[in-house]
């Protein structure tokens, strides 16, 4: 049996020819669209596996040849960051903890990775940094913390300096207010934040101990961190309720002290009566000397 197009008329013939190219090409933009809608951290053309999203789909780390890495410490709920360059294979960790310094290891060793910098976003209170003894393990491995946090290190950071791993690179900007030596990290293309304990998700730094001010911190979020723009994500050091990311937009819109005048802001952290890091005591003196002091 002939087919219907072969029967039409050849005016006929070539406007069902488009048609069906036209559906065709419909069918298969709808089909890409429908895939960034349910999974937006993977773009068109890349391959899954070496997708820059978490496991799950997720709007993470969308920059192009970026590794990126999420880890939780338990005890302190602390997030550890790794990002590296995943054609050179040099790397940066984020806010390491000595009780998962085994794991963080393994990793890096399991990715063929060669750490370059190991930053503290400032002096903790609540965990011993594991950067003093991890440069015992990795050669070449260098420390970094702002200037202001009196702690010792390499690298000693300071407002717009550029940590750099590969073709990517993290932005220093200063924002005391928890401790005078806090940071927030930014990629180069300002789709990542990775603020600290300067802003966490739905809430920020407590401001009643290591030089805490409640109107630096304020001005520091709104001044530095508020001013990324709405898609910017944001990536805290902790985190109590199992949230692991939210964006700039969310908490310029949510937030629930920071949302509020400065002298709300200033009244609400002066009366939070929280008692102190149970860890302050051993955790801060060890920090001031890279993690190693009785270690």
């Amino acid at each position: 049996m002939c087919s219907v197009i072969t029967r039409v008329k050849p005016v006929q013939r070539a406007l069902a020819v488009t048609l069906r190219l036209r559906t065709t090409t419909e069918g298969s933009r709808y089909t890409a669209a429908a895939g960034r809608r349910y999974c937006p951290g993977l773009s068109a053309g890349i391959d899954p596996l070496r997708a820059t999203s978490r496991s799950y789909c997720s709007r993470m780390a969308l920059t192009q040849g970026l590794l990126f890495r999420q880890l939780f410490e338990l005890e302190s709920s602390t997030y550890t960051y790794l990002l590296a360059d995943t054609e050179t294979k040099e790397a940066i960790l984020i806010d390491p903890v000595l009780e998962t310094i085994e794991r963080d290891l393994k990793l890096i060793h399991e990715l063929g990775l060669n750490l370059k910098v190991a930053v503290n976003t400032h002096c903790h209170a609540d965990h011993i940094t594991s950067t003093g003894l991890m440069k015992k393990r990795l050669v070449g491995l260098k420390s970094a913390i702002s200037k202001f946090s009196g702690a010792s290190a390499d690298i000693l950071l300071s407002e717009g300096d550029k940590i750099t791993f590969g073709k990517h690179y993290l932005t220093v900007r200063e924002t005391p207010g928890h401790t005078d030596g806090c940071v927030v990290l930014v990629s180069g293309d300002q789709s990542m934040a990775f603020t600290g304990d300067a802003l966490l998700i739905r809430g920020c730094g407590r401001t009643d101990f290591q030089q805490g001010s409640p109107k630096k911190l304020y001005e520091s979020v709104h001044q530095k961190i508020f001013t990324l723009p709405d898609h910017c994500l944001v990536y805290p050091a902790h985190d109590y309720l199992g949230q692991t990311v939210s964006t700039v937009g969310e908490e310029r819109k949510f937030n629930p002290r920071l949302t509020k005048s400065l002298e709300e802001f200033v009244n609400i952290m002066n009366n939070l009566n929280l008692p102190k890091p149970k860890k302050i005591d051993i955790s801060v003196p060890a920090n001031l000397v890279c993690g190693v002091h009785e270690v």
